[in-house]
């Protein structure tokens, strides 16, 4: 009983980066019908090529620097602009040893 609480504690509901992808493309898509535009109309505000912006919608699939020209005619960049810059402890030890953890330079090699 002990070891299945345990395995279940630990399972983790992770989306794969192509869930993560569609999800963001599905999104700005709302953004962009809630603006009552056509893919056409918001690619040229973004100043994206049409055929860049339907595949991204498509697929998830874009470049960051088209990415944030969305971004920015939805209003959003400072969410980009934020984006990893919390750091998110695990555990109580994460905690306790975060100033050693940003005092490093670089990252150990594992070789």
């Amino acid at each position: 009983m002990n070891s299945y609480l345990n395995n279940s504690i630990l399972h983790f509901n992770v989306a794969s980066p192509e869930e993560v992808r569609l999800g963001i493309a599905s999104r700005v898509k709302m953004r962009r019908l809630e603006l009552n535009l056509t893919q056409k109309g918001f690619s040229a505000r973004a100043c994206i090529p049409f055929p860049t912006y339907r595949r991204f919608e498509t697929t998830g699939e874009i470049s960051l620097s088209n990415l944030i020209l969305i971004a920015a005619v939805l209003g959003m960049t400072s969410d980009l602009e934020n984006i990893f810059s919390e750091r998110r402890y695990q555990n109580i030890n994460e905690v306790i040893n975060a100033d050693k953890i940003r005092s490093r330079k670089r990252g150990r090699k594992n070789d």
